[in-house]
């Protein structure tokens, strides 16, 4: 005999499902209705008003912050997502002697703190540059560092998120296109690219997101005139919260939700396979 479910039960994991979601956003929802405070006090309403975003938008330390923020971001996003989808397709198609070690090391930024990796990347670079004024110029931290320290974290994340794609991948579209007489590239270009391209684009969102929200990495090896946003935003917050702040992590939110959605909606596979038929017709129209 099969037992349903107790409707007080539903109803009780409902209530809890929504006090989980109230906890989680009801503090982002008045960070973002307060970041329309026409008043100078964070905690007392003054008024509806946009003031603090044109504030925002007028501000040259902001948008010096901003400006440092997408060339970090754009970078290290572009070079993580040729890295990190090379590396998914090398663990997962291919075998080699240390394959195994290279699988679970690509976990390793992923799992391991925020404050570790900061401490490894700052003494890598203070004992690179040791070794290069020796020969060279002297190298201090700044906009490169950052970058280099973005794209060591970000390869984990977007080889994750382009392994997950791979194995939804039907293999017999890319044996069909050998039987067609394409070469390894060709398949690669024709077939194999164009169906894990949602989870490239997908990898790739996810490794911009997570560089324009890093704080930690960030503050621990940027150098003079290479503040990005979020430190910026951390440094003002520690001389206390004003609406200011309220508007540039608004801003922040919004772009970091619509971001992680577009990754989310590119990660999504094909409902069915009359959606991978189209690669196979120009492969055959192509050879």
């Amino acid at each position: 005999m099969i037992k349903t479910r107790s409707p007080k039960l539903d109803k009780l994991l409902a209530t809890n499902a929504w006090l989980v979601y109230a906890f989680f956003y009801f503090p982002i929802f008045v960070l973002v209705v307060f970041s329309f405070n026409g008043g100078r006090r964070v905690g007392i309403w003054g008024g509806f008003s946009t003031r603090w975003y044109g504030s925002v938008l007028q501000n040259p330390e902001v948008l010096d912050a901003v400006k440092n923020s997408m060339i970090v971001a754009g970078i290290s996003t572009v070079v993580s997502t040729a890295l990190g989808t090379a590396a998914a397709l090398a663990i997962d198609r291919y075998r080699f002697r240390g394959r195994k070690g290279l699988d679970g090391l690509l976990y390793l930024p992923i799992i391991i703190p925020d404050v570790t990796m900061a401490v490894m990347m700052l003494l890598f670079f203070a004992r690179a540059f040791d070794l290069i004024q020796l020969i060279g110029p002297r190298i201090q931290l700044g906009l490169g560092t950052i970058t280099m320290s973005h794209v060591a974290f970000n390869i984990s994340f977007v080889a994750i998120v382009v392994r997950a794609r791979l194995g939804q991948l039907d293999r017999s579209l890319e044996e069909a296109a050998r039987d067609l007489y394409a070469s390894a590239w060709q398949t690669f270009k024709r077939v194999t690219l164009p169906l894990i391209m949602p989870g490239v684009l997908g990898g790739a969102l996810l490794a911009l997101t997570l560089s324009l929200d890093d704080v930690v990495v960030t503050a621990f090896v940027s150098g003079p005139g290479s503040t990005t946003l979020p430190v910026y935003v951390f440094a003002l917050v520690r001389r206390g919260v004003s609406p200011e702040i309220n508007a540039i992590s608004s801003i922040m939110l919004i772009a970091s939700i619509s971001l992680v959605g577009l990754s989310l909606l590119f990660q999504r596979g094909p409902r069915n396979s009359e959606e991978e038929l189209p690669v196979i017709d120009t492969l055959e129209k192509a050879l």
